[in-house]
């Protein structure tokens, strides 16, 4: 079991890594929590930062979550593991340790990213044809409103539903419908906004 310990603390420890923060203290010299939104993910890096460091923020925590569960794994699954998990659960559980880690950052008092980035970086390894789905329609909502959060609640939304179509695993639709229910309730303050009128459009 110390290799389960490990390997999930490891990935908690890399998902927490604050990317965005680290950005805005290194080229605003600024803390990022107190411009824009407040959030330390890519869509506020891109607003107050600047549009490259934005997309590098965005880059670097999608790939937090896609080395996680491709390589982690690689390296500490066990036949202990594999007797009480199996590889596909055992991914996922390395997938939601990688994303609680962006979400509830050990180095920011537990306040972190919504987890959209770093989430897509995880799926993109676990689930790509559902990622795939959701992704067309966080593309499809964004071009029509451009606005980010409407356009990640929708996606997290439909995520389970292309879960069941693409995927019989009861895991990994259990672990969408987990996902969705996660990435909706981050956006809480996105959704006050947006009943507000108040929600800011990216372009």
């Amino acid at each position: 079991m110390l290799n389960l310990i490990m390997s999930l603390l490891l990935a908690y420890i890399i998902g927490s890594i604050p990317i965005g923060f680290i950005f805005g203290k290194v080229l605003k010299k600024i803390d990022i929590r107190e411009h824009g939104s407040g959030n330390v993910g890519a869509t506020n890096i891109f607003r107050v930062v600047g549009k490259v460091p934005g997309i590098i923020v965005l880059i670097i925590d999608m790939l937090k979550g896609a080395v996680c569960v491709a390589f982690l794994p690689e390296i500490f699954f066990n036949n202990t593991i594999g007797i009480i998990f199996g590889p596909e659960l055992y991914k996922i559980l390395i997938g939601i340790a990688v994303i609680s880690g962006h979400v509830w950052t050990i180095f920011l008092k537990f306040k972190g990213g919504k987890g959209v980035a770093t989430t897509a970086g995880v799926l993109v390894i676990l689930t790509p044809k559902a990622l795939a789905g959701s992704a067309i329609v966080w593309g499809a909502v964004f071009a029509a409103f451009k606005i980010v959060s409407i356009a990640s609640i929708a996606a997290s939304i439909l995520l389970p539903v292309f879960s069941v179509i693409f995927y019989r695993s009861i895991y990994l639709v259990l672990f969408t419908v987990l996902l969705s229910i996660v990435g909706t309730y981050k956006h809480k303050s996105n959704i006050k906004r947006l009943l507000r009128g108040e929600e800011k459009r990216l372009i």
